[in-house]
């Protein structure tokens, strides 16, 4: 499972989302992810600038919006 973890730098909550993600990943789960900068894409900053961290599925093109623990990722997948 491929993904997209639309973040900023700096961003606490970004890097709470990630933590999340790691937790998924080493219960066992393969997924993989890319960070994507919002900053760097002034179309992705109107889209997520309030909303970030999201994590978006390149398979289903769907989200989970902050906040979301390691179980919300885990349910959702």
């Amino acid at each position: 499972m491929s993904f997209i973890l639309y973040h900023t730098l700096g961003c606490h909550l970004c890097e709470l989302a990630e933590q999340e993600i790691e937790k998924v990943r080493e219960s066992g789960m393969e997924i993989s992810y890319e960070l994507v900068d919002i900053a760097d894409n002034d179309d992705l900053m109107a889209q997520y600038g309030v909303e970030i961290p999201v994590l978006f599925s390149t398979t289903d093109k769907t989200s989970l919006k902050w906040p979301f623990s390691a179980h919300d990722i885990g349910k959702w997948l």
